[in-house]
């Protein structure tokens, strides 16, 4: 007797191939998406490891309050003069014989990030610039003569002795700073990026307006900065003129110097030398207006540059070799005589 299938059973076959079917093609789909997910999770990890190799590899600058307590004694001294100037070699150091400073200004104020900061005269890899040729003295400079530079102008006091512990503690925490920089990021610490310098004067009414928008909060309606909440002398944001700030013949005291600065590091925490919030025109205008100001009084100023030619067009005080007026030379502006010294003498003028 043959058997036979009926077309009802045939059918019910082909019902359960096609279902086992699916299930083996949805199974292999499942395998693939895994083995997919698989592969991208893992070259994800390997770019993953990869850039956190590359951000361990760039260099940072070293952040000095984070590392202090592994710093040299020497170095960790030094890092307290320039932190705390006022308290340990100003007005306020407990022995007289350590008042080298004449105001309450910490280096730092000027220094931004404790020396690190580009842009803010920082002193990373300076002490391989020194020695180095100086208009002011027209003589070969050490970094020991550009630090009393400071002493006896930005902070209004006097000169440290060569060979004395400060100075020596100062310059060992500008070369630990300096430690390893790579060559390819030396000249973004070299002094102030340079601005377009605009052609016309001062105008201090612009200024005023700069200052009341972004200087105010921090500096104060009258300059006076703010001070340190603990100590209440040192100052947390430094006055900008008056009987406390830096003197008539500092290098901030200059137009043209004083706008690189601002245009690099102003308002504080807002702008750096590579992203800048103000123009170089408000920079500029917000300059002359800080410096419009009474500060104290630099004696001996008309020694400096003994060759008058070489002497910056924005320095506010004489004599000078040639025929502007003070108040050009304060206030600008400052192309003109930048042109005559080319004509005249052949010396070409930035600053």
């Amino acid at each position: 007797m043959l058997d036979y299938i009926s077309m009802g059973d045939l059918q019910n076959l082909a019902k359960q191939l096609f279902r086992l079917f699916s299930v083996v093609i949805v199974l292999i789909g499942l395998i693939f998406i895994w083995l997919l997910t698989y592969r991208s999770s893992k070259k994800a990890k390997e770019v993953l490891v990869i850039d956190e190799q590359k951000e361990e590899n760039v260099w940072k600058t070293k952040d000095a309050l984070s590392e202090i307590d592994n710093m040299p004694d020497v170095v960790k001294k030094g890092y307290y003069l320039i932190a705390e100037t006022s308290k340990y070699m100003g007005p306020n150091a407990e022995n007289f014989e350590d008042r080298y400073s004449g105001n309450n200004l910490a280096c730092s104020n000027c220094h931004l990030q404790k020396g690190a900061q580009a842009g803010s005269g920082s002193w990373v890899g300076i002490l391989e610039r020194f020695p180095q040729f100086g208009g002011r003295g027209n003589k070969i400079g050490t970094i020991e003569d550009r630090i009393n530079g400071c002493m006896e102008r930005s902070m209004n006091g006097k000169m440290l002795p060569v060979d004395s512990d400060q100075m020596k503690a100062i310059v060992a925490y500008m070369n630990w700073l300096s430690e390893d920089v790579p060559d390819n990021r030396k000249a973004e610490f070299k002094g102030y990026p340079k601005i377009k310098i605009p052609a016309v004067a001062v105008d201090l009414e612009k200024g005023s307006q700069v200052y009341q928008k972004e200087c105010i909060i921090c500096h104060g309606e009258n300059g006076a900065g703010v001070l340190n909440a603990v100590d209440g002398k040192s100052y947390t944001y430094p006055p900008l003129w008056g009987p406390d700030s830096y003197n008539d013949g500092a290098g901030m005291n200059r137009v043209i110097t004083s706008a690189e600065f601002i245009k690099s590091n102003m308002p504080y925490l807002q702008a750096t030398w590579d992203n800048p919030k103000l123009t170089d025109e408000e920079a500029y205008h917000v300059a002359g207006y800080i410096n419009s100001f009474s500060r104290p009084h630099k004696l001996n100023t008309e020694n400096d540059y003994p060759d008058k030619k070489l002497k910056p067009v924005s320095t506010p005080y004489g004599p000078w070799v040639d025929d502007f007026s003070p108040e050009q030379h304060k206030y600008g502006p400052f192309p003109p005589i930048m042109d005559f010294y080319k004509e005249e003498y052949g010396i070409t003028k930035t600053k």
